[in-house]
């Protein structure tokens, strides 16, 4: 699968991934602290991920006024 990652921006192909959960655990990434997008759609940890499927992670900001 390719995984587009922002900031800074790169691509990356992953093989052998089934889950969304899958997928952090192999590019060693904290869950909370990205969104993962497949066409459009938020997808949750739990959801399957195929070998086709074109992912982007998008970090999560948060900040603003006290």
């Amino acid at each position: 699968m390719k995984v587009i990652l922002r900031q800074p921006r790169r691509e990356i192909e992953v093989e052998g991934v089934s889950k969304v959960a899958d997928l952090f655990k192999q590019l060693d990434l904290v869950p909370e602290s990205y969104l993962v997008i497949r066409d459009g759609e938020l997808l949750t940890i739990d959801m399957p991920v195929g070998p086709d499927d074109v992912i982007e992670l998008r970090p999560v900001i948060s900040g603003g006024s006290p």
